[in-house]
């Protein structure tokens, strides 16, 4: 299963999100110094009720936290967007 597959089965199986989608970046930090060792650089947007009452870093940690063992193999750089589904745009 490759990594952008793997990253929106944790998601989802941890927040069943309203809204997701999740990109590989790694293409645009080629030879990027933390992206030498083949981890990637990922961006994902995802919308869940889970997230209700959870202040912006804790959303983020909790994303982290899905993503487990995958920031160590797999994933350098992550950026989240981490909403409520009514903030979807």
């Amino acid at each position: 299963m490759d990594r952008v597959a793997v990253i929106r089965e944790r998601l989802e199986q941890t927040f069943a999100p309203t809204h997701l989608v999740v990109r590989d970046d790694s293409h645009r930090h080629a030879g990027h110094a933390g992206a030498r060792d083949g981890r990637g650089h990922f961006s994902v947007e995802l919308a869940s009720e889970a997230f209700r009452g959870q202040a912006p870093l804790a959303r983020h940690r909790a994303v982290y936290a899905a993503m487990g063992d995958l920031m160590q193999t797999d994933i350098h750089a992550l950026a989240i967007d981490a909403r409520l589904p009514e903030d979807t745009r």
